[in-house]
């Protein structure tokens, strides 16, 4: 894939979608390789407990992998200089079905050779992060 161009593009553009599925295995490799042990991230008895509604990905997975198309499009993840999120809902994931997230890259805006690139992260039909945005650093023609 070719870098994009700042000059080139255009506020509404979609520049990647991609689904991201998930599975109860996907949250221990995540624990294990971030350290969070969270049991509301692999048994269903204590995020039961704490009155949620099943096991919970971790926000900081769905965060990181979110931004992956973005950093895939730019073609160097040095050009992303700003990424933010907010944790609207959680992403539930079933024991047996796991759960797929969808995320569609667009361009919110252009400003001086940096492109805002807006993320629409959604599970099940509803959105799980709010203001998902990436700041990329572009080169001009």
């Amino acid at each position: 894939m070719s870098t994009p161009i700042f000059d080139e593009l255009t506020v509404g553009d979609v520049i990647a979608e991609r689904e991201f599925p998930l599975t109860r295995d996907s949250l221990v490799r995540y624990a294990g390789a971030s350290g969070d042990f969270n049991p509301i991230h692999y048994r269903d008895d204590v995020a039961a407990s704490v009155g949620l509604p099943g096991v919970l990905a971790h926000g900081m997975l769905t965060m990181g992998f979110a931004v992956q198309p973005v950093v895939d499009w730019a073609g160097d993840p040095a050009r992303v200089v700003d990424y933010a999120v907010k944790f609207t809902r959680p992403v539930v994931v079933h024991p047996q079905d796991g759960a797929l997230v969808t995320v569609v890259a667009k361009i919110g805006a252009l400003d001086e050779g940096v492109a805002r690139v807006d993320l629409t992260v959604s599970f099940d039909g509803k959105t799980v992060l709010g203001k998902a945005q990436v700041r990329v650093a572009l080169g001009r023609r």
